[in-house]
């Protein structure tokens, strides 16, 4: 195995374009060419967990958070970045992160949480803008399914829970070849006119290239008329936080106590009760203060996060129940759900998960 065909793998689910702007995703240590012998997943990459991967043979780290996040000058091992980096460095294990780009990832870090939580109807509460395309081709009637099912087979024409989705119009397109050409029909120096199909496929932003090279390389034509437009539409798999629906009903003091168990909570920080049931609940891994108002609008009972901010907790305004129950404990089993994707895909690598705490946080 080398480094680029896990992080390939990884960035085909959670593309590093669909990370956040003051985020750093991606290869933070190593060379896509190194070789690995096994990997260790971690939410953090701290001295720690190099020190583990080292006493348990593997080579390559992957963590949620970046050990890297703000700009460094010097690598002088003056604080635990630097150290981190040193240890890693010096000991060729290659870090890599995959955060905001997992978070935004429909079967990643919320999903997690939703299925522990034991919800249903999982929905992305913050779908992503502007990250979707609409792909329109024209291709003789002959060539159209072949040409369709190369776009489907590098990523077009998904839409939510459905693939293959697409539009076809008939008509007819008219070409003159002229110089050098070499047309697939048609004479030189003549019109043609052929019977052609409009195609039409939504196309994720991460993808277009590989789309349109697809199209490309099996359209019939030496010369292939495409058109690329950006859409405004959100996409549903893409993008923020989570929500869902319990089963049944259930009082605000019981599901916290059941939060509270499922998440091994040193305490939850809430705001006061509403003396309601509990049945819509929206949730976000880590630092999820900034949808708040998108949990209200979209009528959460409850909202499920952490790091809320003192003056945060009076913007729930007797509209909704916010649970702070900590960065760390909601973001605890991003690891395991890496562990999982990364055995399915490669079933004979030693994938490993660690069993070092690194909650910098304790209560007393």
């Amino acid at each position: 195995m080398k480094i680029r065909e896990i992080t390939h793998f990884l960035e085909s689910l959670a593309p590093l374009s669909s990370q956040e702007s003051y985020d750093n995703s991606g290869l933070i240590v190593g060379h896509p060419e190194d070789e690995v012998s096994s990997v260790l997943v971690s939410l953090d990459c701290i001295e720690a967990t190099i020190d583990e991967a080292l006493s348990v043979g593997a080579n390559m780290v992957i963590a949620h958070h970046p050990i890297v996040f703000k700009g460094l000058k010097k690598i002088n091992g003056k604080n635990y970045v630097e150290r981190t980096l040193l240890k890693a460095i010096k000991n060729d294990v290659a870090i890599y992160a995959i955060h905001t780009n997992f978070d935004n990832y429909i079967n990643g870090v919320n999903r997690e949480i939703g299925q522990r939580l034991g919800l249903e109807n999982l929905k992305i509460l913050a779908p992503k803008k502007d990250v979707l395309n609409k792909l329109v081709c024209f291709v003789p009637e002959s060539a159209s399914q072949k040409v369709l099912n190369a776009m489907f087979a590098a990523g077009a024409g998904r839409i939510g829970n459905y693939e293959e989705c697409s539009f076809e119009l008939s008509g007819h397109g008219s070409f003159k070849p002229v110089n050098e050409a070499k047309p697939a029909v048609g004479e030189l120096g003549v019109r043609s006119v052929e019977k052609e199909k409009r195609i039409e496929v939504l196309v994720s932003s991460h993808v277009s290239g590989s789309v349109i090279a697809a199209m490309k390389s099996v359209h019939p034509y030496e010369e292939v008329a495409y058109e690329l437009y950006p859409t405004l539409n959100e996409n549903q798999t893409e993008g923020a936080g989570m929500i869902g629906e319990l089963p049944e009903s259930i009082d605000e003091e019981e599901f916290l106590k059941i939060v509270k168990e499922i998440f091994g909570c040193g305490t939850i920080r809430h705001t006061q009760l509403l003396g309601q049931k509990i049945k819509r609940v929206a949730f976000c891994g880590g630092a999820g203060s900034f949808l708040l108002k998108n949990a209200i609008r979209a009528k959460a009972d409850i909202y499920i996060t952490g790091d809320f901010k003192y003056h945060d907790f009076f913007d729930a305004d007797n509209q909704i129940v916010i649970a702070d129950i900590g960065h760390f404990e909601s973001e605890q089993f991003t690891s395991q759900r890496l562990v999982d994707i990364l055995t399915k895909k490669f079933p004979k690598f030693a994938v490993r998960l660690t069993e070092v705490n690194t909650n910098p946080i304790n209560y007393f």
